[in-house]
């Protein structure tokens, strides 16, 4: 019992945001649930094992949840960001990120 009032006590200012903004969700089933293919068949995905691939997969899977999230069409998203960079070679910047309303980090 004296771990998990510690612990509690650790993440206490993390849990008051919960009461200034009620939008947020206290779990995480949202991501998980999104993420479960990902997890499931990341074993057989080439570069999954080296940490410039995570980061690179990772990179991708939040730009494809964050059109879902949107209601923006995947495909069409990731077409026209490439398209886009074809023209303007570039780094990847938050205005590539879907404009329809705030970004969601995954």
């Amino acid at each position: 019992m004296g771990k998990a009032l510690s612990y509690l006590s650790g993440q206490w200012g993390k849990l008051l945001i919960f009461l200034d903004h009620p939008e947020l969700q206290l779990d995480t089933n949202l991501v998980e649930n999104d993420i479960r293919l990902f997890v499931i068949g990341r074993k057989n995905w080439l570069f999954s094992g080296y940490p410039k691939g995570a980061t690179a997969s990772a990179g991708f899977y939040s730009l494809v949840q964050n059109a879902k999230i949107l209601g923006i069409d995947p495909y069409a998203y990731l077409r026209d960001l490439f398209k886009s960079w074809e023209k303007n070679p570039r780094s990847l910047s938050y205005e590539d990120l879907p404009q329809i309303g705030p970004p969601v980090i995954c």
